[in-house]
């Protein structure tokens, strides 16, 4: 195991910040959006389909962009971290490990994880690269940057059609974690607990699992 590359939304990051800006930002209150979220999830849609449902016809791109024009844009701090991040990563590169942060965010969430200055060699989005899991394009680029066998690369993320399928599909190692409402709803769906190389609670299991490695 030489790289470990980490999607973001509940996988690294709390996505609370997210949803309640675009409800706030639509004028609906928090809970309808938040309800709408695990709805979707639980039919197994996009989670951009929530937005849709309270706005049918949503230009969703277009919104970003007025959003982000009256200064209501992408936020990220420390406080939208899992508690766990930062020891476990810090933990996986003293053992050696390459660690990389690649998921289906925008450029400017990009540019804002960078400044939260994570201990990654790496932090990109699907923005930057203009391809999105679970295109098999964006793991073809995921591999580039392990700098890694696919054998010895493992994708950690918590959406079984987003991470763990098409991760499995490109020939890495997979590591389903339980966290957000998708790691949460298919944690132990069989399909998932056939695909997962692992199937974890929380990053730090990532620490003994290397770590237990010869």
């Amino acid at each position: 195991m030489e790289t470990i590359v980490f999607d973001v939304g509940e996988t690294i990051t709390r996505d609370d910040r997210y949803w309640a800006s675009w409800a706030d930002w639509l004028d609906v209150p928090r809970h309808t959006v938040s309800a709408l979220v695990g709805a979707v999830v639980a039919r197994g849609q996009d989670n951009a389909e929530a937005l849709r449902l309270v706005r049918p016809g949503i230009d969703i791109a277009a919104e970003y962009r007025a959003r982000e024009t009256a200064g209501r844009g992408e936020y990220l701090d420390e406080s939208d971290l899992y508690d766990d991040v930062r020891p476990a990563l810090s933990a996986l590169r003293a053992l050696g490990v390459r660690v990389v942060v690649a998921g289906n965010q925008t450029s400017r969430a990009g540019e804002l994880l960078r400044a939260l200055d994570l201990p990654v060699d790496l932090v990109v989005t699907s923005g930057e690269w203009g391809v999105a899991k679970p295109q098999p394009e964006f793991f073809g680029r995921v591999l580039e940057v392990a700098q890694a066998a696919p054998e010895r690369t493992v994708y950690v993320g918590d959406h079984p059609a987003n991470d763990i399928f098409p991760a499995k599909r490109a020939g890495l190692g997979v590591a389903h974690v339980r966290r957000g409402p998708w790691g949460h709803l298919w944690a132990d769906d069989p399909e998932v607990v056939a695909a997962a190389d692992w199937r974890i609670d929380g990053l730090g299991q990532l620490v003994s699992i290397v770590a237990d490695r010869p």
